[in-house]
């Protein structure tokens, strides 16, 4: 049995995976296994990491079947007593291995490392991107051991063999983008163990979003997957649909009720296109308004258990 194993979920990584591999071997921790798991290979993904000299094990599924079950393949797989996950999508530094194993070496938790989303300098970056970017980490350190901190599970996180056993797989159920992860951090709350951030497990986020229109894109079919959520934990399990009070939300809420996947996108390029010509200021809240109002109508286009009327997508970069 090795220290740790981590868990990469992949689809169509072949241009990411070697990043993240020459990140993993870059690492002081050295008592570690990396499983990859090829959640149907549709870009030579096995040839890149055949090419590679970093020695992962590779588990290939025949088709898509989604991240989630991507995940429990690996960690089925996984012989270590702290198991990560890692996605594809990320740059680790080289003490993350270690910090995500030494703050498991006293009381059980959960234990998340921040994603710092890399968005190339321009018009979106200043307005919106990197201000995202601040305040998510502010929030998160401020969510630290709370009771909400189970939203803050996602793709750097770690538990013991002991929880992930207590805790049980991920669920299949989710097959589009998102909430796949937070609903695992949900359980774990339910399950009584503190979710913790760990500053030193930080890693570089390199496949973020970087306009208005893919971020708005992934907050509307993140706002459908949690009708799968509240399918399996009941209504309003989830948080509230919409923002509640003042002029912000209840604009939100309206916008939200009127978007489908297709006008998201269209409002998305559109306060693309604005954001070079108004004041930085003004153009995150242009990509705010559309964001949130995304999430929202993701939610509300969304039928029972999780069926949408929208195209559906698996295992995306987040």
């Amino acid at each position: 049995m090795t220290r740790a194993s981590v868990v990469v979920p992949s689809r169509a990584g072949a241009r990411r995976l070697p990043r993240l591999l020459d990140a993993l071997a870059a690492q002081t921790f050295t008592d570690v296994e990396v499983i990859v798991v090829l959640d149907g290979d549709i870009d030579a993904s096995a040839s890149a990491l055949a090419d590679h000299a970093f020695p992962a094990r590779v588990i290939e599924l025949p088709e898509n079947r989604g991240r989630a079950a991507a995940l429990n393949a690996g960690f089925a797989a996984a012989t270590g007593e702290i198991l990560i996950r890692c996605d594809d999508d990320l740059e680790p530094g080289p003490e993350w291995a270690a910090a995500h194993v030494r703050r498991h070496s006293g009381p059980t938790v959960g234990v998340v490392g921040f994603c710092a989303d890399v968005v190339p300098d321009g018009a979106y970056a200043r307005a919106y991107g990197d201000r995202r970017t601040d305040r998510l980490r502010a929030m998160t350190s401020q969510m630290s051991g709370t009771e909400g901190a189970w939203r803050l599970w996602g793709a750097n996180v770690s538990v013991d063999r002991s929880t992930w056993e207590r805790v049980g797989p991920y669920d299949t159920r989710f097959r589009a983008y998102g909430w796949e992860d937070v609903e695992w951090g949900y359980r774990l709350h339910l399950a009584g163990i503190p979710i913790v951030l760990e500053p030193a497990a930080e890693a570089r986020h390199l496949a973020a979003s970087t306009d208005v229109a893919t971020r708005a894109a992934r907050a509307f079919d993140a706002g459908a997957a949690r009708q799968t959520f509240e399918a399996k934990h009941g209504r309003g399990s989830s948080g509230p649909a919409a923002p509640t009070g003042g002029a912000w939300a209840r604009a939100v809420s309206a916008a939200g009720r009127h978007l489908d996947r297709d006008r998201t996108s269209r409002l998305g390029r559109l306060v693309d296109r604005a954001l070079p010509r108004v004041p930085a200021d003004i153009g995150e809240k242009l990509a705010a308004f559309v964001v949130e109002s995304a999430s929202v109508g993701g939610f509300a286009t969304t039928g029972e258990h999780g069926r949408r009327t929208g195209r559906e997508r698996t295992n995306e970069p987040s």
